[in-house]
């Protein structure tokens, strides 16, 4: 630690969910003047956004190639690249290779005056390396504390105490849970998440890395805040038995330059659009997107639909053309641009965390249609909170073009919906308050002083 000034390595999970996410705060770090070093493959890298120049100096960028792994295709480096989810494991299995790497590293001094080691939930054996080489760990949770507390103590991510024997118990509110509340899976959502505590072709289950990750770091860092989740964050630092140091949400700086869609959304009324996209995760099938299609167009709303091509089924593009309220973009956009576009009313979103946080920094009405891991929870978090509604599902987890419909026009057009407008936009004041979650950033900074200060003292 030389003058006040940390040197920290970042190791995010491949995914671009949690690469972007670990990027905000390295760049939040990095403009307090701390040096980061950020640990991914090249390919990721090259697939991140550009790093503002000012900040440039102090994110260096650690790209190490991954090796072939059977059953992994070629070049697949983060799970966006998986043809299926079932191949998930082996990207995990590829993954933990980086823990023979990360140690020569260090150990060869390529990585120098490291004082701290920020590492996601998949590589739980980072507090081995930070034990053998005398440096503290923080894991950092791009989940909110609700969901982990839901989970529950490490023991139960393990396998041990407290840990379900069946999906059905993830619909139910467990013991440790002491106060109401209407955030727990549903029917169709339970499976995965319990399939998530069973070990994969890895060696060991998702929900083991998380908890081996709790157990072995010395704080832990979360994206969420105090004024959003109080008893939550109080929960999980009792559950999990560490210090729990939230970082704020780590709202959206808005990227620069121009797109198709920014044009297209000039000539649309102001809050008379709705923005649509799953995220980077979310693989949707065929009957889903025509569903979608079908509720978008019985809505009467107009729309940006954000949809990879390869998603993308036969008319879509000529019957969006037809009725001429949409516009289908099969690339990238500017998701931050468009969601701060004032028309821009409403946002049909998988319910993802970065998500959520961006559509209501910028007050959006929110309709949520949740697909994986965390994204029920946090639909039904929002929704018990007011900010937004879950379009209604059956019991496999089916639902209709008539049922999307009706939830956006609830959320964004109807007299029943102006309270949930009214408290999206008040969410403003919270979740795009940069200064408060600017501060967080500043608050968890000491906490990692501390933490190094304590191990150069021994």
């Amino acid at each position: 630690m030389e003058g006040g000034s940390l040197h920290i390595l970042m190791l995010p999970w491949f995914a671009f969910g949690h690469l972007l996410p670990f990027l905000e705060l390295a760049k939040s770090l990095a403009g307090k003047g701390h040096r980061i070093s950020f640990l991914s493959t090249p390919r990721n890298v090259a697939r991140l956004p550009a790093i503002p120049p000012p900040l440039a100096p102090f994110i260096n960028f650690i790209e190490i190639p991954l090796p072939q792994i059977e059953h992994l295709p070629e070049n697949a480096e983060a799970t966006v690249d998986l043809p299926s989810a079932d191949l998930r494991p082996y990207l995990s299995k590829a993954f933990d290779t980086l823990e023979e790497t990360l140690s020569d590293l260090i150990q060869n001094k390529q990585i120098a005056s490291l004082d701290c080691i920020i590492f996601d939930y998949a590589a739980h054996w980072v507090p081995n390396i930070a034990v053998k080489f005398g440096v503290p760990c923080a894991f950092f949770s791009i989940f909110n504390a609700s969901f982990f507390s839901f989970l529950g103590p490490p023991s139960a991510l393990m396998g041990g105490a407290g840990a379900r024997k069946k999906a059905e118990e993830l619909t139910q509110l467990p013991p440790w849970i002491p106060f109401p509340s209407t955030i727990v899976f549903r029917s169709f959502d339970a499976p995965q998440m319990f399939n998530a505590s069973v070990p994969d072709a890895s060696g060991v289950s998702e929900m083991y890395r998380a908890g081996k990750s709790i157990q072995g770091c010395q704080i832990v860092l979360i994206r969420s805040c105090k004024e959003l989740e109080p008893e939550w964050l109080q929960l999980l630092g009792h559950l999990s038995e560490k210090p729990i140091v939230p970082v704020g949400l780590l709202p959206p700086s808005i990227e620069q330059g121009q797109h198709a869609a920014l044009e297209w959304l000039d000539k649309q009324g102001r809050g008379s659009t709705v923005y649509v996209a799953f995220g980077s995760e979310v693989k949707l099938s065929a009957a889903q997107v025509k569903e979608i299609a079908v509720g978008l167009e019985l809505s009467g709303l107009h729309f940006v639909w954000a949809l990879r091509a390869g998603s993308v089924p036969a008319g879509l593009v000529e019957s969006i053309k037809e009725h001429g309220r949409g516009l289908l973009c099969m690339d990238w956009v500017p998701q931050i641009r468009i969601l701060a576009h004032p028309s821009i009313g409403g946002f049909l979103t998988h319910a993802g965390w970065s998500s959520v946080v961006e559509g209501l920094a910028f007050g959006l009405a929110m309709v949520l249609l949740p697909m994986i891991i965390d994204q029920g929870l946090i639909a039904r978090k929002m929704v018990e909170k007011g900010f937004g509604v879950e379009v209604p599902r059956k019991e496999d987890g089916s639902f209709t073009g008539d049922e999307i419909a009706q939830s956006l026009r609830f959320a964004m057009v109807e007299d029943e919906g102006k309270v949930l407008r009214t408290k999206a936009k008040e969410c403003r004041n919270l979740f795009g308050d940069e200064e408060l979650h600017d501060s967080y950033v500043s608050e968890s900074i000491q906490h990692l002083k501390r933490l190094v200060e304590a191990r150069l003292s021994v």
